[in-house]
């Protein structure tokens, strides 16, 4: 929908949007994990701690169909709408155009007039994504400049090569296949830009086929899920660079540039490393018209009894940490990291991105720990931090406990039973468990979650 003047959550800068309103609402992807015929939902959670609803479930809306696997969604339009080079500054933050990463089906949600009370607008079926990209699998969704780009793992037949695809940000038409030249590219996961430099960065994960059943031993341990980022030309939708990690490093997946446009650099999230099952996070930097990475960060797995552990992990006697989402910080100076096997939730300064420094640690859930909350001291809790949102400001964190419903059933095979917490973040460093905020989902499970007017990662910016 047009407006006559630029949504007002829509910031030229970084530094400008952390002065806006703290969010009141959060939107959350809330999936069935247990094939039951129920179907997902989007919930809507109350976030104010003035409202006599915090901390709890104040809307939701159904899917119309079962089996969607609700995941990483976006809003149809943000800051990046004020860039100068494509200019929509009248286009509404308003819709959430949110994918089923199994039923390959995309949902368009209108959040207004009554955000507690979202409606499904548009349905975009599999057979009309098929016929006008090649892909499936829709995975994750940005809004740009110029209409709203959305990443999939791969083809129909559970294939690949995945890729990028774009979507009108005010009729919801699917308009085609992003790539023009995808060059060596073949598995996709994640994508993000630098719009200061015409970039495009993606990373790799592997085909529907390779991921919709779980973890697969023999392709994991021959090194065959994604190990490289490529670098791609925004403008002329060119394939530039691999970036290979090699094949000890796998499944780089998360993405979070600086939020700085003049700033060349990002922040990737390796799950493990075949070597000693340590996690890692990566440095992507431009260097002389070249652009390269470097680790700067390792995670090392914890020895574990054997007993304690599910049947995929008990020969290796040990947990990995498995980093399965990051974020950033709009000032750019603190970096948020989620484990999802030992339930730890890190946090690094990265005012120096190639030497981060820990400034704060916690742990809820975990394969062996299970860490209980303060609001339920004596409650073990299973499932681990994982998909993580950060307010603008950067005073709030939020993240869910559920990572995948394949993936769940292989690492908590007794069940996750999810939840939602927030944290306070310390101006210095540091963070503590806000001791009254605690979602309990039921039956579903909470995945990713998306703030009010915008957060740490739904916007890019054009101007510093």
């Amino acid at each position: 929908m047009s407006m006559w003047r630029p949504d007002p959550t829509f910031y030229p800068s970084p530094k400008m949007a952390m002065s806006a309103p703290a969010e009141k609402l959060a939107f959350v992807a809330m999936l069935n994990g247990k094939n039951n015929g129920r179907h997902d939902a989007l919930g809507v959670v109350d976030v104010d701690p003035a409202s006599s609803g915090y901390g709890h479930i104040v809307g939701q809306v159904d899917m119309p169909n079962a089996g969607d696997e609700l995941h990483h969604f976006g809003w149809n339009a943000c800051s990046a709408c004020l860039c100068p080079h494509a200019p929509h500054p009248h286009v509404e933050r308003r819709y959430l155009v949110v994918p089923g990463i199994h039923s390959s089906r995309i949902h368009i949600i209108d959040t207004k007039p009554d955000p507690r009370n979202p409606k499904i607008v548009k349905v975009i079926e599999p057979e009309t994504l098929a016929a006008r990209t090649g892909y499936a699998s829709p995975h994750t969704v940005h809004c740009g400049p110029d209409g709203i780009l959305v990443s999939a793992l791969g083809a129909p037949d559970g294939g690949g090569p995945g890729g990028i695809f774009v979507m009108d940000h005010e009729s919801f038409d699917v308009l085609g296949k992003w790539e023009l030249d995808r060059g060596p590219q073949e598995l996709a996961y994640d994508f993000w830009w630098h719009l200061g430099f015409d970039t495009i960065i993606t990373s790799e994960w592997g085909t529907p086929g390779m991921v919709n059943q779980g973890v697969n031993p023999e392709i994991l341990l021959k090194g065959g899920y994604g190990h490289k980022l490529h670098i791609w030309d925004l403008l002329k939708r060119r394939h530039q660079q691999a970036l290979d990690l090699g094949s000890e490093y796998q499944m780089t997946l998360e993405l979070r540039p600086a939020h700085d446009p003049t700033r060349a650099y990002g922040f990737l999230g390796v799950v493990v490393s075949l070597k000693d099952l340590s996690a890692s996070i990566w440095v992507w930097y431009r260097d002389n018209g070249k652009w390269g990475i470097k680790k700067v960060i390792e995670i090392p797995a914890e020895p574990a009894d054997p007993a304690t552990l599910p049947p995929l992990l008990q020969g290796f006697k040990a947990v990995p940490p498995f980093i399965t989402d990051i974020n950033l910080s709009l000032d750019d100076r603190f970096l948020y990291v989620s484990c999802f096997g030992t339930g730890e939730f890190l946090q690094y300064d990265v005012t120096d991105p190639f030497h981060p420094r820990k400034t704060g640690s916690v742990h809820l859930g975990g394969i062996v720990r299970k860490a209980a909350h303060p609001k339920q001291p004596k409650t073990p809790l299973n499932g681990a931090p994982q998909m993580v949102e950060l307010s603008r400001d950067g005073k709030r964190i939020y993240f869910t406990n559920s990572l995948y419903s394949p993936w769940d059933a292989q690492f908590y095979p007794e069940g996750i039973r999810s939840w939602m917490v927030k944290l306070d973040a310390k101006p210095e460093g540091g963070m503590e468990l806000d001791p009254k905020f605690f979602v309990d989902f039921g039956e579903l499970r909470g995945h990713q979650v998306r703030l009010e007017g915008g957060d740490a990662s739904s916007d890019s910016y054009c101007y510093a």
